[in-house]
């Protein structure tokens, strides 16, 4: 019977439930990894695209309300250089309430002097804190030197105020204080993009929150305004890290005073949508599955239930059990492949009642690799090791048995010789009477087929000493037997007629095993092996030579050796003569008794 299958891994079920969700997971994850990185791609172009159109539009604006401003300024300078009406002069350039004070500053040395203040009372501001630093020797000392300065007011007037100091002559510069209004207007929050208005110096100027203007918070550490304060050109666009958010960001210089206009949008706000749809995907993803397993599930059993009791009357085959009870509940190919399973059982059922009554009249290996077509019929040259045995007087014992004594003492002694055989690999060729002739080495060999050989005829004697025990009677006679074993080349393979074939061994090397074996009587042993076989062996057991022999049908003398043990066994006989006296072989004449069969052996003196 072949080894029990191992037992599945997993499921026909659960593959299918498996693989059609692989399937979808694998499809929709694919379906919105794409539709990601589109849609992401077009939003970081989209995202550039505004933040670059932003920053401009608001930096051409801003442009423009300063470049106004800066105008008026140069105008109200040259009036009140040449001493023109201050008055009409205010009424003029006090418009609106969103310019609060005008100054013109005049710069000696270190200090300066104020030579003229305007200041716009409809613009409710302190200008006079303002007053106390026109005159400051680092907000506006770049002014003099003819540059457009603008800056953050606000942490000295308390309130969000911008000045704008621009070179009016040598030495001289005209300020403007403006409420921080006259540019938040264009620095209102716009979506997701966030754009404020910093100067040279990295301070903010404008901003949608109101109170980072009041704080004159300082931007030069954005890498966004970094980039600005540094680039040689006049807009770019960045994607930076700050405070642990990815941002994407661009600039546009105005032109005026290293003033600048950042738009900037945090990626999270811009990819939500995107970061949605993956989570929708999802969702629909999870409902599909459920509702693909539930579909799977219920078409799994009506295919499963049908391949479980296949494989359950499997199991039942492997152990043995053919008459598998299951019938077809469909008329598809599952139907026709469970009548067919039925039938085969039964086939199969029948098959091993023939085996298993062949296997008693031939070897059970040879039969099954023979029923395989792994015998070759017909033969094939091999190398084994011949085993023959025989009951020493059994013709005596025999006179003395009815016919059923004979075959019950023949058939308890043959068991235990056969298990010795066939436990050591050993193939039990054939009984000739009650002469056994066994072979190691064919149709497998292990490759210490004579060894083998040697053990089971040393457990042969073993099994002797424990059958004898209790035996000497006539009706139970003691039993003593010889053997011969000689190992060579040989034609292995089913010999006989078209009608009836057997598995055999033929060969000289099986005549001479035959002939070994019937040496052990004048020798005095139980136990021949011939030259050959003891070249193999012998670093593995004791032997005693005997004297050479000359056997029929061969031109050259032949040594054998009677087998005494085991090296290191401490049943092994020391000498021949123990083995003699141990087992009982008395001597007559030098020979164990006169053989009265024609003499296959002639024993030489040397």
């Amino acid at each position: 019977m072949s080894t029990r299958a191992e037992k599945p891994s997993m499921k026909i079920g659960t593959k299918l439930i498996l693989i059609v969700s692989g399937i979808i997971i694998l499809s929709l994850a694919t379906m919105t990894v794409l539709a990601t990185v589109f849609f992401k791609r077009d939003n970081e172009t989209r995202l550039r695209e505004n933040n670059h159109q932003l920053a401009g539009i608001i930096a051409l604006k801003v442009k423009s309300d300063i470049t106004s401003l800066i105008a008026d300024m140069r105008f109200a300078a040259a009036v009140l250089k040449d001493g023109g009406d201050r008055q009409k002069l205010a009424e003029r350039f006090f418009t609106s309430d969103s310019i609060a004070a005008a100054a013109l500053v005049r710069r000696d040395g270190e200090r300066g002097n104020v030579r003229v203040f305007l200041a716009n009372p409809a613009a409710a501001m302190p200008v006079e804190k303002f007053r106390e630093v026109l005159l400051d020797g680092e907000r506006f000392v770049r002014a003099v030197n003819g540059e457009t300065v603008v800056d953050n007011v606000s942490d000295i007037l308390g309130v969000p105020a911008v000045a704008v100091a621009v070179p009016t002559g040598v030495g001289e510069y005209t300020i403007s204080l403006c409420k921080a209004a006259i540019f938040l207007d264009a620095f209102r929050q716009s979506g997701i993009t966030e754009t404020f208005m910093v100067n040279g110096a990295g301070d903010v100027i404008a901003h949608p929150k109101g109170e980072i203007v009041l704080a004159k918070g300082n931007y030069r550490t954005l890498p966004v305004v970094a980039m600005m304060l540094t680039s040689p050109t006049d807009n770019s666009e960045t994607r930076y890290v700050f405070s642990g958010i990815r941002y994407r960001g661009a600039f546009k210089k105005i032109g005026i005073g290293g003033v600048g206009v950042i738009a900037t949008a945090a990626e999270d706000k811009v990819f939500a949508e995107v970061y949605n749809i993956q989570r929708r995907n999802l969702l629909i993803s999870i409902i599909v599955l459920t509702l693909a397993i539930l579909v799977v599930y219920f078409f799994a059993k009506t295919l499963t239930g049908p391949i479980v009791r296949l494989v359950k009357a499997t199991k039942d085959i492997e152990e043995g059990r053919f008459n598998v009870a299951i019938t077809a509940a469909s008329g598809d190919e599952i139907g026709v492949l469970t009548r067919s399973f039925v039938q085969m059982g039964k086939g199969l059922e029948e098959r091993e009642r023939i085996k298993e009554a062949f296997g008693k009249f031939v070897n059970k290996d040879i039969a099954e690799r023979a029923a395989k077509g792994e015998i070759k019929l017909g033969g094939e040259r091999k190398r084994v090791t011949v085993f023959f045995s025989d009951i020493r007087s059994f013709t005596a014992m025999s006179e003395k048995l009815s016919p059923e004594e004979v075959v019950d003492f023949l058939n308890q002694y043959m068991g235990r010789m056969v298990r010795c055989i066939e436990a050591t690999g050993g193939v039990v060729d054939k009984f000739i009477g009650d002469a056994i002739m066994a072979v190691w080495g064919a149709p497998v060999s292990t490759g210490q087929d004579t060894a083998s050989a040697i053990d089971a005829v040393l457990a042969m004697r073993e099994s002797l000493k424990e059958f004898n025990v209790g035996r000497g009677t006539d009706t139970k006679p003691r039993i003593s037997i010889g053997a011969g074993i000689h190992s060579g080349d040989v034609l292995v393979g089913q010999i006989g007629s078209e009608h009836r074939l057997e598995y055999t061994v033929i060969g000289d090397t099986v005549n001479l095993t035959s002939r070994i074996e019937s040496l052990t009587k004048p020798f005095g042993a139980d136990i021949l092996i011939s030259e050959e076989a003891y070249r193999e062996v012998k670093d593995r057991y004791t032997f005693a030579p005997m004297k050479k022999i000359k056997v029929k049908g061969k031109t050259e003398p032949q040594q054998v050796y009677a087998v005494l043990g085991r090296i290191g066994d401490a049943k092994a006989f020391r000498s021949i003569e123990e083995l003699r006296s141990t087992l009982g072989i008395v001597l007559k004449d030098g020979v164990m008794g006169d053989d009265e069969e024609e003499k296959k052996y002639e024993i030489l003196d040397a």
